[in-house]
């Protein structure tokens, strides 16, 4: 006897595809978070309650499976953060993206140019500070818990701020554009349980409000002199002067302008 398969259409190539991308993308999401192991343990929990229910224990199932409906009940509230930070992620994609139309190329490359020359400035003189650039997601939270301040960017304003044992020097500055609008400000610390225990707060600070928005955060250690970069929960460690500027440059200006600006030099020459 023979058996018919059903009819694949493209349809249904489509979305199995679309299943498996957003499979993906949610492994992606929660990885190196406290989200695996909570999973974990959900998934032993659905096979207990298989078990128990095919051995017939029905006190122990019954209890699993009130157990479970506690559990869907909890988890948007256990799963907030990744929650928070999916939705943030479905809103910065290129759909909803607008361009950086806030801050022009010349005026990044300014802005690049006086961070990198105050991070060099901070690095000779081993002063501890953490930097963070506003980009698409708006960071108000965060911005009103410092100092609220509206001045240009400048190598030396950034210098001042970090100087130790000043008011200002153990919290985030945070620049918007051009300006740099607050100090002294307070940031979520990564959850992140597979960070190196090396790092300290400013590291974990610069993660987490990586991983909480699409922020660029410039961390300059104060032991070691260090520049790092985090960027969508990911940490950049070492970075040398043109290091530095090579990757704000490509955080911070459209691909798209800095390619026309290439071939614009080019044809100059």
């Amino acid at each position: 006897m023979l058996v018919k398969l059903p009819d694949i259409t493209i349809i249904n190539i489509l979305d199995i595809l679309v299943v498996a991308l957003l499979i993906y993308k949610l492994t992606q999401l929660i990885r190196g978070t406290r989200a695996v192991q909570l999973i974990k343990g959900l998934v032993v929990l659905l096979v207990a309650t298989t078990v128990t229910d095919w051995l017939k224990l029905y006190t122990i199932n019954w209890i699993l499976k009130n157990i479970k409906t506690m559990v869907v009940v909890a988890i948007p509230i256990v799963f907030q953060p990744e929650l928070r930070r999916a939705l943030e992620q479905l809103g910065r994609g290129k759909f909803f993206a607008r361009p950086l139309d806030f801050l022009g190329e010349e005026e990044a490359e300014r802005l690049v140019n006086e961070l990198v020359r105050g991070i060099e400035m901070l690095v000779r003189d081993k002063i501890g500070a953490l930097i963070v650039i506003e980009r698409k997601t708006g960071i108000k939270d965060y911005i009103e818990t410092g100092i609220k301040i509206d001045g240009l960017v400048s190598a030396e304003f950034l210098v001042n701020l970090f100087v130790p044992k000043t008011p200002l020097h153990d919290g985030a500055a945070i620049i918007r554009g051009e300006r740099l609008v607050a100090a002294g400000c307070f940031l979520p610390l990564t959850e992140n349980p597979y960070v190196s225990k090396e790092l300290g707060t400013r590291h974990r600070a610069a993660l987490g409000i990586s991983e909480q928005s699409d922020a660029v955060a410039i961390v300059v250690s104060e032991e070691t002199g260090i520049v790092s970069i985090a960027v969508e929960g990911k940490l950049t460690r070492n970075l040398g002067g043109t290091a530095t500027k090579e990757k704000l440059l490509d955080l911070l200006v459209a691909k798209n302008n800095r390619q026309m600006a290439f071939w614009n030099r080019r044809s100059e020459d």
